[in-house]
């Protein structure tokens, strides 16, 4: 029987720089599941990803970490990675620009300090002699370590300015694949286009490029399958004449036999030795996820599978899932934020709610929980430390969530007397009362056995969407409204400020929070307000340090200081400080911030700030962040389940000096299907067959973390 074992190897975050010693100001924690880019230099694997640069020894596979907080890496999202013959590791980024890495030092390269003519980089390849050819979303640029030379549409006859592919072949010619403009060579004096309408090439949208050894290349696009070409002859393969599961092509790899590797968008894992297909999905293999980006091969010949959930090898026989996250974050994109008074951090994402102590992470979402859906836009707690919390977006059903820890309830229009499905803003008072804002339907009151609505038919509120809310003392809300302005309710009156009666520089309030002197500050889309009760003072990026205008989240910390966090539609200009005097900016060139777009804010019981952005999510605390978040080692132990695939019974060998607490089975859905405590044997036994057949995750609990393996019940 074959074998495929799919084994996490937990956490391997051993981390070698000085930035995570006991006074770092900064953590960065990021969900690293996302591949972009694989190359493998001697014994390590560099793998970026969404969440940062990783490098891994391959001999004991032991992961190091780089990210915003503990390099000098420009962004977390590492696009594409090339090595030059020196040992440098030159990197694209997502919005950072261009990095150079020796293994000590890091040099930047960005549109303010080079010839890099856009920041966002898709591809890079490398000659022989160090020159860099670098794929941006504005033309492609070319640098040999002193002088840049820019092609796009208005200089050259480079066909499209997205520059997804790039390969360089034996003659030094190089072939480069652009959004929507087809494929394009160069030799450096002539330009030749290849397109759906002049040539065989299928598809005017080319994600990857791979130079064979007869020189023919293969070109993966987006729709239109796989080509090939040798220079005179053009063969196309796609899911309707060939063994291809799937025509979007982002990654192709060539082996030493001269097997190819393809990556799908949809289809798993696909090698073609010239005749035969062979298809690797996650049904009958050990592969992550379907959605294949970046594939590597090491210099034992192990494969490196890089998909959008996870990076697996395959050495033909076994699989095994390398941990490529420094947290278990669910995703990147923070939506929000709460501390409880133990310190527990509440973490609201796209994919879910998280947890997280200061050691252990529990992802709750709406497979192995009762979230109706895994947008979570708001989260507050009442007295007793339960979750309420705003959940779903304009396209999916959400509505109030209450969680206590251990039950789940839903409110909906359906259920209760909440007035719509999709919940912006949630705020507790000082009763324990519950205001819930709606994007529709204004705003809700709710005591936990009677609703109150406010609208705009039945009340002075000045409008039904509802984005923020505050609390002032035991009676006074403060609701923010989209484009209606702001109103306090003190239970029986309104009052309404807008920009034609007050200070307030606009009627968007998309963030509200009141300091110890009872001061409002009041963040919009046209700068900050604060309000005493009587007077106005407005702060925007002409009249102060304000970088940006548009606040997106507020706290204020135990000294009574300030912090906003920036971000409009599409970006943001990071994070502020405002002691009342004095302004100080934290963005991602001057800090450990992973993303200068701040979505949320929130201030524990050691001043430590922590920021949600669309990049992870960070830590900061001016005075050093406390030992407890800073102690990353883990553990890098296997933990093999056998036998895999199986029809019966399956087995869990652990080491004498590990405890299992529990072990789960989880569908490939999420939902838990089987859970068995652990009876202190070394070898654990799980009984399967009552499953039906297919993919299953097995969640093993320890004293030493968490271990995650995929098994084939048949």
């Amino acid at each position: 029987m074959k074998k495929s074992i799919l084994i996490l190897l937990s956490l391997l975050m051993t981390i070698v720089h000085c930035s995570y010693a006991q006074n770092a100001q900064w953590i960065n924690y990021t969900n690293g599941k996302h591949i972009n880019a694989l190359v493998n230099e001697s014994n390590l694997m560099w793998t970026g990803t969404t969440g940062g640069l990783v490098s891994t020894d391959i001999s004991t596979n032991v992961s190091t970490f780089y990210n915003r907080s503990n390099s000098d890496i420009p962004d977390n999202n590492v696009k594409a990675i090339v090595i030059d013959n020196n040992g440098t590791k030159w990197m694209g980024t997502f919005g950072g620009g261009l990095a150079a890495f020796d293994g000590n030092n890091w040099t930047v390269y960005d549109t303010s300090n080079s010839g890099l003519p856009d920041n966002i980089i898709y591809s890079l390849a490398i000659e022989e002699d160090g020159t860099l050819w670098i794929g941006t979303g504005e033309g492609l640029a070319v640098f040999d370590g002193t002088n840049w030379t820019v092609y796009n549409m208005s200089n050259s006859d480079l066909p499209g300015n997205y520059v997804f592919s790039i390969a360089i072949e034996d003659d030094g010619t190089k072939w480069i694949g652009t959004w929507l403009g087809g494929l394009a060579s160069f030799d450096g004096n002539n330009w030749t286009i290849y397109n759906s309408n002049n040539s065989g090439l299928p598809d005017d949208d080319v994600w990857s490029i791979t130079i064979d050894e007869s020189n023919t290349k293969w070109i993966g696009t987006s729709v239109g399958g796989l080509a090939t070409f040798d220079g005179t002859n053009w063969t196309v393969y796609n899911y309707i004449n060939s063994g291809l599961p799937d025509n979007y092509i982002p990654a192709i790899l060539i082996d030493s036999n001269g097997t190819k590797w393809i990556g799908t968008g949809n289809g798993g894992l696909v090698t073609f030795d010239g005749t035969n297909w062979t298809v690797y999905d996650t049904i009958n293999s050990g592969i992550p996820d379907n959605y294949v980006l970046a594939l590597a091969i090491d210099e034992i010949g192990t494969n490196w599978i890089g998909t959008v959930n996870g990076l697996a090898t395959f050495d033909g026989t076994d699989w095994v899932f390398r941990n490529t996250s420094n947290s278990e974050l669910p995703t990147n994109y923070v939506c929000s934020l709460a501390i409880n008074n133990e310190g527990t951090k509440w973490i609201g994402t796209q994919k879910g709610l998280a947890s997280f102590d200061g050691s252990s992470w529990t992802i709750f979402n709406t497979f192995n929980s009762g979230l109706p859906d895994n947008n979570i836009n708001s989260i507050a707690l009442d007295k007793d430390n339960n979750l309420w919390m705003g959940v779903g977006d304009n396209y999916n059903v959400g509505g109030l969530v209450f969680f206590d820890k251990n039950n789940w309830t839903v409110y909906t229009p359906y259920n209760s007397g909440l007035p719509g499905e999709y919940v912006y803003s949630v705020a507790v008072d000082d009763d324990d009362t519950k205001w819930i804002g709606t994007t529709t339907s204004g705003l809700a009151e709710f005591d936990g056995s009677n609703w109150t609505i406010y609208d705009i038919n039945n009340s002075d509120i000045p409008g039904n969407f509802v984005i923020s809310i505050a609390i002032e003392g035991s009676s006074k809300k403060w609701i923010g409204t989209w484009r209606n302005g702001l109103a306090s309710f003190d239970g029986t009156n309104w009052t309404v400020y807008d920009t034609s009666n007050s200070g307030l520089p606009d009627n968007t309030i998309w963030s509200l929070a009141i300091d110890n002197d009872g001061t409002k500050w009041i963040g919009t889309e046209n700068g900050l307000a604060s309000f005493d009760g009587t007077n106005w003072t407005v702060y925007n990026s002409s009249n102060s340090s304000l970088p940006g205008n548009f606040i997106k989240s507020i706290t204020i910390d135990s000294n009574n200081i300030k912090w906003f966090g920036t971000g409009d539609y599409y970006d943001g200009s990071g994070m502020v400080s405002f002691d009342g005097a004095n302004w100080n900016t934290y963005n991602t060139s001057n800090s450990g911030l992973p993303k200068d777009y701040i979505t949320s804010l929130a201030t524990d019981n050691n001043n430590t700030k922590w920021i949600g952005t669309r990049s992870g999510l960070a830590a900061f605390n001016e005075n050093g962040i406390p030992p407890l978040w800073t102690n990353q080692h883990s553990l890098n132990t296997n933990l093999p389940v056998y036998p895999n695939p199986t029809s019966d019974f399956f087995y869990i060998e652990k080491p004498s000096n590990m405890k299992i607490l529990s072990v789960d089975v989880i569908s490939m859905f999420g939902k838990r299907v089987k859970t068995q405590v652990n009876e202190s044997d070394l070898i654990i036994t799980i009984d399967v067959r009552d499953l039906t057949k297919g993919a299953y995750l097995v969640k093993t609990n320890t004293d030493r973390g968490i271990f995650i393996n995929k098994i084939i019940i048949q």
